[in-house]
C-alpha cells in the first residue's frame, strides 16, 4: 500500500514539471526575452574593378657570352715572370721568383701591368698568349709607384692590341671578365660584375682612388691584367695588391680613366712628372717624437731635404716638422704629399713649421718632378 502511494506521488511531480518552463543561461547585462537587432555595414568602394595581374614572362634574359669576351682579348693578354735579387738579414744574396701579368697597348711591344709587378725585377720575362716567350731589358721597363702602373717594351712587332673602353660609363651590377696569371699558373678569366665604382683605398701607406671593386677574384698574378667590359673593351687594370687590405671576397682594379693619362707619360717620357717640392716625409707620433726630441708630436718630419729643390730654397731642414700646408692641418705624410701633387707646378705655397721650439712660416714655389734616377 505505501509503495503504491510513493509511485502515484513521484508520478505526479513529473507531470507538474513538465508544464514548467527551463530556463536558459543568459549573458550578463542581457535577458533571453530580448532581441539582437543586426548590424548593417557598407561595403567599401573596390580598389581597382579592372586590374589583373601582369603577365608571366616566358623567358628570362639570356646571360652575355663570357666566351665571346675571353676570345676577343686573350690575344692581347699577357703572362709575366720576374726574378728579383735581394739581402737577407744576414747579408746573403737571395733570389725570389714572382708572377704577374700584362696586356699589350701598341702593337710594337708596349705592355701595361702594375708597377708592383715588376718593381726591383734585374730578369723580367713575357709569355704572349700563343706561347712565344720574350725577354724585356730591365731598362726597358718604367714605373710610377704612386699609382701602382707600369709599362714594358719588348722587341717585337705586329702583336694584337687590347681595345680600350670608358670607365666612365660602368653601372654597379654590369658584367666584367678579369683575365691574367693566378698563382702564375698560367692565363685564365674569371666573370664578376661591378660591386662598387670610385672606390679609394690604402696600399703599402699611400690612397688610391678612382678604383672599381668587382666580385671577380683577383689574386696574386692576376695584377696588372685586364677587366674588361662585354664589349671586350679594357675599363681597369687589376691589382692583387690592392685586393690584399684584407676585404674578403671582393676585388678591385684601377680604371682606365686614372691610368690612361699616367700610362701615356710613361710611353712618351718614361716617367710622371707631377709638382715637387723636393723633401721625404715620415708622419710624427709620440714615438718619432720622442726618439727624434722633436718639442711636437703631431705633423709631418722632414726627414731629406734634396740640394736645389724648392724645400732647399725655402728653407727648409731635416727634422722641420710641418704642421701646415697652404693654410691647411697636415698630420699625416700621405696627406701632405697628395696636398702637393693635387697643387701646381709653378704655384707657391705657404708651409707652416716647427724648427726647435718656434713656429716658422715660408713660401716655396713648386717645380715640375725631375726625371727619376735609373
Amino acid at each position: 500500500m505505501k509503495r503504491s502511494v510513493i509511485i502515484l506521488l513521484l508520478m505526479s511531480l513529473v507531470i507538474s514539471m513538465a508544464g514548467c518552463p527551463v530556463p536558459l543561461p543568459t549573458t550578463p547585462g542581457s535577458s533571453p526575452a530580448e532581441t539582437q537587432t543586426p548590424t548593417t555595414h557598407t561595403p567599401s568602394p573596390p580598389l581597382a574593378p579592372s586590374w589583373s595581374p601582369p603577365s608571366i614572362e616566358d623567358e628570362a634574359p639570356t646571360l652575355p657570352s663570357i666566351a665571346d669576351v675571353v676570345a676577343k682579348v686573350y690575344p692581347s693578354v699577357v703572362a709575366i715572370s720576374t726574378r728579383v735579387e735581394t739581402l737577407d738579414i744576414f747579408l746573403t744574396p737571395r733570389t725570389r721568383e714572382g708572377a704577374g701579368s700584362g696586356w699589350i697597348i701598341d702593337k710594337n711591344g708596349i705592355i701595361v701591368t702594375n708597377y708592383h709587378v715588376v718593381e726591383g725585377a734585374k730578369k723580367v720575362t713575357i709569355e704572349l698568349s700563343d706561347g712565344k716567350f720574350f725577354e724585356a731589358d730591365p731598362k726597358d721597363v718604367y714605373g710610377d709607384p704612386l699609382t701602382d702602373l707600369a709599362i714594358i717594351k719588348i722587341n717585337v712587332s705586329n702583336l694584337p692590341v687590347a681595345p680600350i673602353g670608358d670607365s666612365t660609363k660602368l653601372r654597379v651590377g654590369d658584367w666584367l671578365v678579369a683575365i691574367g696569371n693566378p698563382l702564375g699558373q698560367g692565363l685564365r678569366a674569371k666573370e664578376g660584375t661591378v660591386s662598387g665604382l670610385r672606390v679609394s683605398l690604402p696600399a703599402d701607406g699611400q690612397t688610391l682612388s678612382d678604383l672599381i671593386e668587382t666580385s671577380a677574384a683577383i689574386n696574386p698574378g692576376n695584377s696588372g691584367g685586364p677587366l674588361v667590359n662585354m664589349k671586350g673593351e679594357v675599363i681597369g687594370i687589376t691589382s692583387a695588391k690592392i685586393a690584399a687590405v684584407g676585404v674578403e671576397g671582393m676585388g678591385y682594379a684601377i680604371s682606365t680613366k686614372t691610368a690612361m693619362p699616367i700610362i701615356e707619360q710613361l710611353i712618351r717620357q718614361g716617367y710622371v712628372t707631377r709638382p715637387w717640392l723636393g723633401v721625404t716625409l715620415y708622419t710624427v707620433d709620440q714615438y718619432v717624437a720622442t726618439v727624434n726630441r722633436l718639442s711636437v708630436n703631431k705633423g709631418v718630419v722632414v726627414v731629406y731635404v734634396k740640394a736645389g729643390s724648392p724645400a732647399d730654397q725655402a728653407g727648409l731642414r731635416k727634422l722641420d716638422v710641418i704642421t701646415r700646408f697652404k693654410d691647411k692641418e697636415v698630420t699625416m705624410a700621405d696627406e701632405l704629399i697628395d696636398a702637393i701633387h693635387n697643387s701646381k707646378v709653378g704655384e707657391e705655397v705657404k708651409i707652416n713649421f716647427v724648427r726647435g721650439t718656434e713656429t716658422t712660416t715660408t713660401y716655396a714655389r713648386l717645380i715640375q718632378s725631375p726625371p727619376p734616377e735609373r
